[in-house]
């Protein structure tokens, strides 16, 4: 899997005003009619096998559409609002949509396009929380929407679909909620903070049965859109949703849809073997790991590469289930100067990413040309990161929609990324061969990383360089390698490795 994330509002925006803090008016909004039978064709030659549209569903926001109960304004973040701030999980957003009132059908002709182009379609499953007003108008008859029910009335009850703070008024600027509500990010009482995530309800699971009505909900909504050809959820915070419900949800979807895969945002390095063998999910972000790691390696001189080495056995008995990314919409930008400043810097680990393991790959839409995320668009303000809560046009995107002309060093930094994906998806080293990590008996090596991927006559060794020079290192191959790969090289290998960069030798 090599996937392709991608930010509707923003990729194909053709609006270069950008207003810090504008509107939908001032600014724009890209549309899923952006993505043309060509444009994702494009996509699919670039190497991708998937295409994740991150923020599709309808979410609370700031612009007003007829039809559609408006959201209060203090608890919404940036005009846009976030995607992840759910107020219909069966609805589009209609910031997406050229004709809003037709988005569902907007949304029904993009699946097929990407699926005539060869790409399989990835959208945001968000299960722990959704906006302060949730109401659902666009849910399938017969569907109650969540807290239509609840009893208000009780803080905890294995029906309700939220918690409560009976008797409490939530205050929020002028926002005012009663009773309140918890908040997204597990706080419980009635007084969520700037930093909290305040313009979310946390759901509750509490009932621990398949029977239970949020238990119902939810899996009801993964099991409408799986029927709507999705090919994959990126399940969000799923570490903060009991495992028990993944467990059920996910066999209950693989029943009727068995090719549909999951993939899990799970931080905590003690819940991944939990969250794959019982709740079932294919993949689990690789984040407080070899993502960590391979920053450490990129920004410090002195992080030593043998680092790599320590982030991938960790996970080994798990390894073919987790997903690398240098990139994704809440990371820093490599190019941006509160990482690494420079694109290029990005490339050895991006190598050691794509050609370690069979392991997906996550690029972010900007990431293969250098965006830098400084943007200062207005909530998002000036972070390193590429907003989701603001209507922007980022320079990069343009580009990559062909509105705009790329630099010489753009279109080579592209290049690369396209002959990188290109190889791990096509050649059947990378994808099958066995991986044999070299750092053990190259003890010399500090700011390379090396590791050899196939056997017999189709081995090849793979050396990254983290330097932002030219080396030439002699390597150490161990007998044990040699026999266990039937190699027919030496005992020692001399390779030239281009700063910031790689190398594929055969041997």
């Amino acid at each position: 899997m090599n996937i392709y994330q991608v930010l509707p509002r923003l990729y194909g925006n053709k609006r270069s005003d950008n207003v810090p803090g504008g509107t939908l008016e001032q600014n724009g909004s890209g549309k899923m009619n952006a993505f043309t039978q060509k444009m994702l064709l494009d996509i699919r030659r670039m190497g991708y096998s998937h295409i994740w549209f991150t923020g599709l569903l309808e979410h609370a926001t700031k612009t007003r559409y007829t039809g559609i109960a408006p959201d209060h304004p203090d608890v919404v973040k940036g005009q846009a609002g976030s995607p992840y701030a759910v107020k219909d999980y069966y609805d589009i957003d209609p910031d997406l949509a050229q004709n809003p009132d037709n988005r569902f059908a907007e949304f029904s002709t993009l699946m097929r396009r990407v699926h005539r182009a060869g790409l399989k379609f990835v959208m945001d499953f968000i299960p722990n929380h959704v906006a302060r007003h949730y109401e659902s108008d666009a849910a399938p008859e017969g569907v109650r929407s969540l807290g239509a029910d609840d009893n208000t009335a009780r803080h905890f009850d294995p029906e309700n679909n939220f918690y409560y703070c009976p008797g409490e008024t939530l205050h929020f600027g002028d926002y005012l909620e009663t009773p309140a509500k918890a908040t997204g990010n597990d706080h419980f009482d009635a007084h969520p903070g700037v930093n909290d995530w305040y313009e979310t309800c946390k759901l509750n699971y509490g009932g621990m049965s398949p029977q239970s009505s949020t238990w119902r909900k939810m899996t009801d909504i993964l099991l409408f859109w799986a029927s709507q050809g999705v090919d994959a959820f990126r399940c969000d915070m799923a570490e903060m949703v009991p495992v028990q419900f993944w467990e059920h949800a996910i066999a209950t979807v693989k029943a009727k849809y068995p090719d549909v895969q999951f993939i899990a945002e799970v931080y905590n390095p003690a819940l991944y073997r939990e969250y794959i063998r019982r709740g079932g999910f294919d993949y689990l972000y690789d984040k407080v790991g070899l993502y960590d790691t391979l920053r450490g390696v990129m920004t410090n001189p002195e992080c030593s590469t043998h680092n790599i080495t320590r982030a991938w056995q960790q996970v080994n008995d798990i390894r073919q289930h987790m997903l690398y990314f240098m990139e994704n919409h809440d990371e820093q930008r490599i190019a941006s100067d509160f990482f690494a400043g420079d694109a290029r810097k990005g490339r050895p680990a991006l190598a050691v990413e794509a050609l370690m393991g069979n392991n997906p790959l996550m690029i972010y839409a900007g990431q293969e040309i250098g965006e830098r995320g400084m943007d200062e668009e207005g909530f998002s303000g000036l972070d390193g990161r590429t907003t989701i809560f603001d209507y922007w046009s980022p320079l990069s995107h343009r580009k990559l929609a062909g509105l705009e002309p790329m630099t010489e060093e753009e279109t080579e930094l592209r290049q690369w990324y396209i002959d990188l994906l290109r190889m791990r998806l096509r050649d059947r080293t990378y994808r099958e061969g066995p991986f044999y990590d070299l750092m053990y008996i190259n003890e010399h090596l500090q700011r390379q990383y090396a590791f050899l991927r196939g056997e017999n006559r189709n081995a090849m060794l793979v050396v990254a360089n983290f330097e932002d020079e030219e080396c030439t290192i002699t390597l150490n191959i161990p007998q044990h390698a040699r026999e266990m790969l039937n190699l027919r090289c030496g005992e020692t290998l001399e390779v030239t490795v281009p700063a910031l960069n790689y190398i594929v030798q055969k041997i």
